[in-house]
């Protein structure tokens, strides 16, 4: 009977410098430049992340909890909602009135910013008229200015208009916004060459229905862009809210909450040396986290927006 004799096949374990290479090869980096980088984004994420979670764990202490207890240690859910019917009682219920001023000015200078830094920008970019160079110089040396340099001019030109302790005082200084100008300027030169503005105007196509058909549809990207940056600049903006706006109930949430931490003492450890204090400390925290919220969500969601207009135009081919 003849035997059949079988090959045994090599059996194939587990090597550490096949693992390794693939590694290599699908990070692309050496594992000192790897491991830097993640020790780093630790170090940051830490850095910039605990105030934030503090921020969010903060009400649901008491005053004295905020002193005795560690900085991360929750308390209980059921002081949030104490600290809020005291921010809801807080002067009559001004706090929803300084949300409502919020939301309004920053509702109406954001369309204002769009109406002027859309078209400007685009005319800027591609439409070769008189002074263009002296205004986009114009537009640099504005955006380089430090805000505080421009304060003061602001005010007497808002004080000759008759705007002072009146919306339009904060509205329309934010509506004007160099820097959204020169990003629409710079994007609309990357996106629309000078080929594309020389055929359409071949083809009989003026510069306003250029602007319509091609300007605007292009314009995805960097709408997300400018409607995250003002929405962000707008709504955590303090100084000129605090010294356009004299009256309580035109003012913003930032300084609403400068207000209650001035009135109240709410920082101070001891409240009682203040006498009655109507807000505490993890009042404060509360308003501070509620108007923290709507920037993180417009973060989240401006980051996808922007993402998928730029995937939009390069795979359709806008």
């Amino acid at each position: 009977m003849a035997s059949i004799t079988m090959r045994q096949q090599p059996r194939r374990g587990f090597s550490l410098k096949k693992a390794y290479t693939h590694w290599r090869y699908m990070i692309g980096l050496d594992p000192a430049s790897y491991l830097f980088r993640l020790v780093m984004l630790i170090l940051f994420t830490l850095y910039f992340g605990l105030p934030v979670l503090w921020l969010f764990i903060a009400p649901t202490k008491t005053h004295k909890e905020m002193s005795d207890l560690p900085s991360l240690a929750i308390g209980n859910l059921h002081n949030i909602v104490d600290s809020f019917n005291r921010l809801a009682n807080y002067n009559r219920g001004i706090m929803f009135t300084w949300a409502q001023n919020s939301v309004l000015y920053v509702t109406v200078a954001l369309a204002l910013t769009l109406v002027i830094t859309i078209p400007a920008g685009y005319l800027l970019a591609n439409v070769n008229f008189r002074f263009r160079k002296a205004l986009l110089w114009a537009t640099l040396i504005l955006m380089l200015l430090p805000a505080d340099a421009t304060v003061l001019p602001m005010y007497m030109e808002l004080y000759l208009m008759k705007l002072i302790n009146t919306p339009w005082a904060v509205i329309l200084p934010a509506g004007l916004a160099p820097f959204g100008v020169y990003l629409t300027y710079t994007y609309y030169k990357t996106v629309m060459p000078r080929d594309i503005v020389d055929a359409a105007k071949v083809d009989g196509c003026g510069d306003l229905h250029m602007f319509w058909w091609i300007g605007l549809p292009l314009a995805q990207s960097v709408i997300a862009m400018l409607l995250f940056t003002q929405f962000a600049t707008l709504w955590n903006g303090f100084f000129n809210a605090l010294l356009f706006l004299e009256r309580d109930q035109l003012k913003t949430l930032p300084v609403g909450i400068w207000v209650m931490a001035q009135q109240t003492g709410a920082l101070n450890p001891n409240p009682t040396a203040y006498g009655k204090v109507l807000l505490l400390r993890p009042d404060l925290a509360l308003i501070s986290t509620m108007t923290v919220l709507p920037v993180i969500i417009i973060f989240l969601f401006s980051q996808r927006l922007i993402v998928r207009a730029a995937t939009a135009g390069a795979i359709q081919g806008e």
